[in-house]
């Protein structure tokens, strides 16, 4: 069987690759097994240097690499460079900082013992990542792994195959042992299948809630830890609008780049009434502005959806708002000739019944709600099945910080963009998944934290 890969923006073939048999599924693993062995002895010295060897990849190949994501999930070229810089800059973090996070963790004990917790990797990791982020979600994933010790095997979204390969292709480039990252090109349920392999440790998931369900299942009942990412609804609480401007343009930036694709993405924009009409006359219009054209335009400011079938199932959600009731203020339809554009979308008045009052938006589209005060806005934030992350902007910073608290998430920021960091620690609760990727929490997902105490 052959996947597909497809360009966005022109719909015309980008690449055919083969899926791997069982047999050379299987000499992958082993060969990851070989490598993890000799590699979880390596001193941190060695680790370093490797991430660091592969910055310096990531920075000279930059361009390539990002002409190829736009390619292949339609990317703007100005945002796949900016995606391929923060996969070194991950590399640069854990690099300088993995010894220390790793080094023993003293324990309180009696005066006669000494305890502590030590820090050991876990074999291979299976990653299953998504195709939104093709090169970030495997990197802020199989870095810290690596770091500690893992080896891993990546199974890519099936339409950023070349991507994919483009990374194990890094690896390979900078002398890495052979078998430490490995890319399978093989489909979704057989990914989920390879849970019941001896020689997968763990598992981290980023994709849906449909996929990170089927592999924590399969791991559940083969007794091995997962991280899930699974999306988000995140909302943006605007309580007063004393920095418009600022507030304006990360309302559309958090909302609209990567074309709506992103799990942190602001997708409901809650504003108190008293600010409503103010915050929907400079959004709107600042909406309105977006460019729809080629990712490699830099006039550009909207690119395609990665599929058709993804964009089809955005413009359902639209039609669905608009026949109950909702308000259609700009966009809400797809443009005429090829790509899989759609129009940037805003729409108010959206009540319980409607798909996009619940579902995630992964697209060009952003709600908007009114609401009386702060507590209603916490109260309406928390009424989602999803809690990944959250904005709150407000010149009152104790009340920023108050109103985040309360927020269900797994992060919340004050006056700043929700984005992940390799400095903080990136994770969600309810249907968003758990576990946490980044920092110190990312990098002892999947170690063995191990109890010695000594009597002295």
């Amino acid at each position: 069987m052959t996947v597909l890969s497809i360009n966005p923006a022109t719909e015309e073939e980008v690449e055919r690759y083969d899926q791997a048999s069982n047999e050379q599924v299987s000499q992958l693993l082993d060969a990851a097994i070989h490598a993890q062995r000799n590699w979880r002895d390596s001193a941190f010295t060695a680790r370093s240097e490797l991430m660091i060897r592969l910055a310096h990849r990531l920075d000279e190949r930059k361009r390539e690499l990002a002409e190829l994501a736009s390619q292949e999930m339609g990317k703007l070229f100005s945002e796949a460079v900016g995606e391929v810089e923060k996969c070194a800059w991950v590399c640069r973090y854990y690099a300088e900082h993995g010894e220390r996070m790793l080094s023993d963790t003293a324990l309180d004990d009696d005066d006669d013992k000494r305890s502590f917790v030590s820090y050991h990797p876990l074999g291979i990791v299976l990653a299953i990542m998504p195709w939104n982020f093709p090169y970030w979600q495997v990197f802020r994933c199989a870095v810290p792994a690596i770091m500690a010790g893992n080896a891993v095997v990546l199974k890519h979204a099936s339409n950023v195959t070349g991507c994919a390969l483009a990374i194990e292709k890094l690896f390979r480039e900078i002398d890495a042992p052979v078998g430490l990252f490995t890319t399978l090109i093989i489909s979704g349920s057989r990914a989920s299948e390879l849970l019941s392999d001896s020689r997968i440790a763990a598992a981290s998931v980023t994709g849906s809630e449909k996929a990170g369900g089927s592999v924590a299942s399969a791991a559940g009942r083969h007794i091995k830890p997962t991280v899930l990412e699974l999306g988000g609804s995140d909302p943006f609480i605007v309580l007063d609008m004393n920095n418009a401007e600022k507030i304006i343009a990360n309302a559309v930036k958090s909302r609209f780049q990567n074309c709506g694709q992103s799990c942190i993405a602001a997708k409901r924009f809650i504003v108190v009434d008293g600010i409503f009409d103010a915050f929907m006359d400079a959004f709107v219009s600042e909406v309105q502005s977006l460019a729809i054209g080629m990712p490699n335009n830099p006039d550009t400011g909207l690119a395609p959806m990665a599929r058709r079938d993804l964009r089809d199932e955005l413009h359902k959600q639209v039609i669905d708002a608009k026949e109950k009731g909702a308000t259609i203020v700009t966009g809400g339809d797809i443009p005429t000739g090829n790509g899989y554009f759609y129009a940037p979308t805003v729409i108010t008045d959206l009540t319980p019944n409607c798909r996009l009052y619940g579902e995630e938006a992964f697209g060009p589209v952003a709600g908007v709600f009114r609401v009386r005060d702060a507590n209603e806005a916490v109260a309406m934030a928390n009424a989602s099945s999803f809690g990944l992350g959250g904005t709150v902007w407000c010149s009152d910073i104790e009340v920023g910080i108050d109103v985040a608290r309360r927020v269900e998430s797994g992060a919340v920021y004050v006056n700043r963009m929700m984005a992940s960091d390799p400095r903080l620690p990136f994770g969600g609760i309810k249907l968003s998944g758990y576990g946490r990727e980044l920092s110190t929490m990312g990098i002892h997902e999947f170690v063995n934290r191990k109890t010695i105490s000594v009597q002295l």
